[in-house]
């Protein structure tokens, strides 16, 4: 049964256990609140006590509660820098410290406060492109330079850095990040200034970055960035859209130009040993034929030296048997033999069975040269003898 229906009684929870006596009195419940607050902190005592040791009381609790206070504001210091990161100390907005990794304290808010800077992240930047959704996208604002030769290149460019001085990256430049981008776009206009676009199109790549990386470095330097560049890569080097197809051919044309010097060169380094070591052999068998031929020549001077010296101590002997050799050289590959008979015909006599027995060596024989008792050189004869023999002969 509800309290407010007939016949329940005066149950209404908000009263007295009386009946309907209204709203409750607003300066009793302050009273009360009072009241229970006083017994919180001691000075809600039952009995006659005296004012004074109440009030005692109630600053002790209040000097409690200011010491439970300070110990929290001074634990509210402590912090912990992580590994790979370095916490910046300002006391009023004024550097004061760098603390490295682990716990660390410093005086609470408002006195010091701590910015965390992340050392070892390394973050990256793009320039003359901006990679979204999976694809790049280029920037021609950025990415369009002009070269010393006065073309037109797009260059795209990424740089990866470091924190190095935290308090420089926080205090010295305002927007650290814009500041990188433009020194990296500053450094590669001025190195693509300064190159042709062949060298930057081809085998200049790894010349630009290194110029790039080192001019960077120098400008964050001079302007205290507290930034540390440590790569550059060159994503994409082409010319513009509109010319792309002339650059294309002429590449192509360049490298069929490169790839026909190879070739010849290749058939250089076949062909011109080659011919050394032909030109070699020929000349060595050109030497060898000269000292043979001199040999020969100065062995057949001595010969007929001496064959002189022969003839001049007996002339008719030897003119005489050079005539006879030189009759029996000439006669020998003859089949037929002659008889002179003396006051009567001469006498032809065929010997078949010698003709027969000795057909190999006419066959052999024939092939072999005569000479005139002139000097040149008869098989069998003289003059070809040495000079021991012919003496023998005489």
């Amino acid at each position: 049964m509800a309290w407010n229906e007939p016949g329940g009684g005066n149950k209404d929870p908000w009263g007295q256990g009386g009946g309907n006596q209204g709203p409750p009195d607003l300066d009793e419940l302050i009273r009360k609140l009072q009241a229970k607050m006083g017994g919180l902190f001691g000075g809600g005592r039952k009995g006659g006590g005296s004012a004074t040791g109440g009030g005692g009381g109630g600053f002790l609790s209040i000097g409690l509660l200011l010491g439970i206070g300070v110990l929290v504001w001074l634990a509210s210091g402590i912090y912990i820098i992580d590994e790979g990161k370095r916490g910046v100390v300002l006391r009023f907005g004024e550097f004061h410290a760098i603390t490295g990794p682990g716990p660390h304290w410093h005086i609470p808010y408002p006195v010091d406060s701590v910015e965390v800077v992340d050392v070892a992240l390394r973050r990256f930047e793009e320039i003359g492109y901006r990679t979204t959704a999976g694809r790049s996208v280029v920037v021609p604002k950025e990415a369009l330079m002009l070269t010393r030769d006065e073309n037109i290149v797009n260059v795209q460019m990424a740089v990866q850095y470091q924190v190095s001085d935290p308090r420089d990256f926080l205090f010295n430049v305002r927007d650290p990040r814009a500041t990188l981008q433009q020194a990296a776009e500053s450094a590669l206009r001025e190195v693509v200034g300064k190159s042709r676009m062949d060298f930057v199109l081809t085998e200049g790549r790894s010349d630009v970055v290194m110029q790039v990386r080192a001019l960077m470095q120098q400008m964050l330097d001079d302007y205290q960035a507290g930034l540390l560049v440590s790569e550059v890569s060159m994503q994409d080097v082409q010319p513009p859209e509109e010319v792309q197809g002339a650059f294309s051919d002429a590449i192509r044309a360049r490298e069929d130009e490169q790839r026909f010097k190879n070739e010849a060169e290749a058939y250089s380094n076949d062909i011109i040993p080659r011919a050394r070591g032909q030109a070699a052999r020929l000349l060595e068998e050109a030497n060898a034929y000269k000292e043979s031929e001199v040999a020969r020549a100065e062995g057949e001077a001595s010969r007929f030296t001496q064959l002189l010296a022969e003839y001049k101590r007996a002339p008719e002997v030897t003119r005489k048997r050079l005539y006879l050799e030189t009759m029996e050289n000439v006669l020998q590959s003859s089949s037929k033999v002659l008889v002179d008979v003396k006051d009567g015909n001469s006498l032809m006599y065929l010997p078949l069975d010698r003709m027969i027995k000795g057909a190999g060596e006419i066959t052999t024989r024939s092939g072999e040269g005569y000479t005139s008792s002139g000097g040149s050189s008869v098989p069998g004869s003289l003059n070809s003898r040495p000079p021991q023999q012919i003496r023998e002969t005489r």
